[in-house]
């Protein structure tokens, strides 16, 4: 089982401990371009029309100017740093050491900035979206897809890959026709009145709450499509949970929730 989450649009800055270490972080072959982005990050960050290039407002000053200093600024593990709708639900905070273990090996972030990040690697927090067009390196998403299957595809290959991402960030890797792997996007749908429709910040809540069921729940993880539907239909939260085929090796998990 591989899961794929967002990054989380706030972050929760570290208040003391060293900065980040390069050499600590999963997936060591993307330091290369790691490094070109926190430098690319950190000139785009000081500059006049830094908050027109990134795509934030004025509130997000402060997150902007921390940009310019993140080799410096003090790191925390990526479980604490990214925060939001998504990660409340998930709530690292209260797992058992074997449900963090579990996650460790089991939960990538696709990030604009670092690539993929565990959640046990320590970072500082900072703001830069997938969507963002970043100085020389351009386009982020065609950026890291170049790099992330390498990284990626080893995880994923004979497993199923449930995937909590927003479609910015599938942008950067989704798996390959050939791979042998079942790719499950989640669709979440509300149902009001008797009638259902999509969500949007409801629906980052449920991922959350289906990628905890996942490290939490009693017995093998899933290995395919049919059993990740399986171990969806038993939260007593979700009021119905299907499985749709699209093409390949791809598939959708929807949801259904009050």
């Amino acid at each position: 089982m591989l899961i794929l989450l967002p990054p989380s649009e706030g972050k929760t800055p570290a208040v003391s401990g060293a900065p980040v270490s390069m050499g600590e972080l999963s997936h060591p072959s993307l330091n290369g371009l790691r490094e070109v982005l926190l430098d690319e990050l950190a000139q785009i960050s000081a500059a006049p029309n830094a908050l027109s290039v990134l795509g934030v407002g004025a509130s997000l000053v402060a997150d902007v100017e921390r940009n310019t200093r993140l080799r410096v600024e003090p790191a925390g593990a990526a479980s604490a740093i990214y925060s939001g709708v998504l990660y409340d639900a998930l709530d690292y905070a209260s797992m058992t050491d074997e449900n963090l273990a579990l996650a460790q090996k089991s939960v990538r972030v696709v990030s604009a900035l670092w690539g993929l990040v565990a959640p046990q690697d320590r970072i500082p927090a900072y703001r830069l979206s997938m969507g963002v067009t970043l100085g020389a390196v351009g386009k982020l998403g065609g950026a890291w897809k170049k790099l992330l299957d390498a990284e990626l595809a080893p995880l994923a290959q004979g497993s199923v890959v449930v995937d909590c991402r927003s479609s910015t960030y599938v942008a950067a890797w989704k798996p390959a026709a050939g791979l042998d792997t079942q790719w499950v996007s989640v669709k979440v749908l509300r149902e009001l009145n008797g009638k259902r429709s999509v969500v949007s910040h409801n629906a980052k809540h449920t991922r959350g709450v289906l990628a905890r069921h996942l490290l939490t729940r009693a017995g093998a993880q899933p290995s395919t499509a049919k059993e990740l539907l399986a171990a969806a239909q038993e939260h007593p939260d979700f009021l119905e949970a299907s499985l749709h085929h699209t093409k390949g090796n791809a598939y959708t998990l929807e949801i259904v929730v009050a």
